[in-house]
């Protein structure tokens, strides 16, 4: 194995996390891929590998969006300006339309509406703009009673919560998270990318030929096809979505975010400790009620046990060396970012070219990469 395919830096005592990224682009000749990690806010793992790609570079990482959407969120009821069991109506009158006026923030937070898609799928330009989205839905009815039963919203979710907020402050969530965590925080992540930051964007590639084969395909009248837009007239690709510059301009926080791997482990690490002199963004009362299970049993999107959280992804029962109360969030392509309370561990991998997933979001090669940080970091 050579050892030049890998670059950038590893903080003493994790060596060993550059040695598995190492054996993961050995095992994928050509991957592009980022890896970065902070330890209780101190940076210590800032990888890169693949050819034209650095530590610098902008890649799609596509619901990695909801993640910094939904923090944003919980800063909005950490303030007290919303509140999580008032119903979205009382927010946004037009949502009590076809039997949703019992519908409460915290239900859409923990994928509970059934509101994942339309009769005939989203057209691109709809997905591109959250308030589209949110204007269609506002007329949907569910696609199974409110209670116990959640599914992944998978390209609606952002725009759900975004028009609660946006009726709430008159901003929506990109202007805020561009105001209270981007731009504070200096972070390489983006909710909508402005245009003088293209030129750092790599487009992102499809899976190989050979293995677009293997690719699991729902039927399309299931709630995995319309979560996923897949009834639409075409299908929605993804890589050309991703690659379309209208999706990164207008970022739809469910799926048209933009950045690198130091961006989001930044993101997280704020979140849950001291970053430039700044308290943790989130009080413990605030990550308490976001980082527990709302809802447990199978999602019946994605098939995956325990999977919301508020807003973010439980990722304790996905990576076993985690607490429980860790959280984050995936992005179709591989990507993977999560913050670990209890380690004060703030992950963050980013791949441009698609990965085959083992449906239960991020690459694979992340349970090697996280078992190999989670080592150092309680060595």
């Amino acid at each position: 194995m050579t050892t030049d395919i890998v670059q950038g830096t590893v903080a003493a005592g994790f060596e060993d996390v550059r040695t598995a990224l190492e054996q993961v682009a050995a095992d994928e000749p050509g991957l592009g891929a980022q890896l970065a990690v902070r330890h209780r806010g101190r940076p210590v793992v800032d990888l890169w590998t693949g050819p034209g790609l650095t530590g610098d570079s902008l890649l799609a990482t596509f619901s990695s969006g909801k993640g910094a959407a939904h923090l944003v969120v919980a800063l909005l009821v950490q303030d007290g300006t919303l509140e999580l069991d008032r119903t979205v109506a009382d927010y946004w009158p037009e949502f009590a339309a076809a039997g949703k006026s019992r519908i409460t923030l915290r239900d859409l937070l923990a994928h509970r509406a059934g509101l994942i898609g339309v009769p005939g799928g989203f057209s691109t330009a709809e997905l591109a703009d959250d308030r589209l989205i949110a204007k269609r839905l506002a007329e949907q009815a569910p696609h199974w009673p409110l209670g116990n039963t959640y599914g992944y919203h998978a390209f609606v979710i952002g725009a759900l919560t975004g028009e609660v907020v946006r009726r709430t402050t008159g901003r929506s969530i990109q202007e805020l998270y561009e105001e209270r965590l981007r731009v504070p925080y200096q972070l390489d992540f983006y909710l909508g990318l402005p245009e003088d930051q293209e030129p750092r964007y790599l487009p992102t590639q499809p899976l190989p030929p050979d293995k677009q084969a293997l690719l699991a395909r729902p039927e399309p009248e299931s709630l995995t096809a319309l979560a996923f837009n897949l009834n639409a007239t075409p299908p929605t690709d993804l890589v050309a979505f991703a690659n379309q510059r209208t999706v990164r301009a207008l970022g739809p926080t469910s799926s048209g975010s933009v950045g690198n791997a130091r961006g989001l482990a930044k993101l997280y690490a704020a979140t849950i400790g001291e970053i430039d002199a700044r308290p943790p963004l989130l009080e413990a009362a605030t990550l308490a009620e976001f980082t527990k299970l709302h809802t447990p049993g199978v999602d019946v999107v994605t098939g995956e046990k325990d999977h919301f959280l508020l807003g973010f992804e439980a990722l304790g029962l996905r990576y076993p060396g985690l607490g429980a109360d860790a959280f984050g969030h995936s992005g179709a392509v591989g990507a993977q970012s999560f913050a670990d309370p209890a380690s004060g561990i703030a992950y963050s991998y980013t791949r441009r070219r698609f990965a085959l997933g083992d449906g239960e979001g991020g690459a694979p090669e992340n349970r090697r990469l996280i078992d190999a940080v989670m080592r150092a970091a309680t060595r």
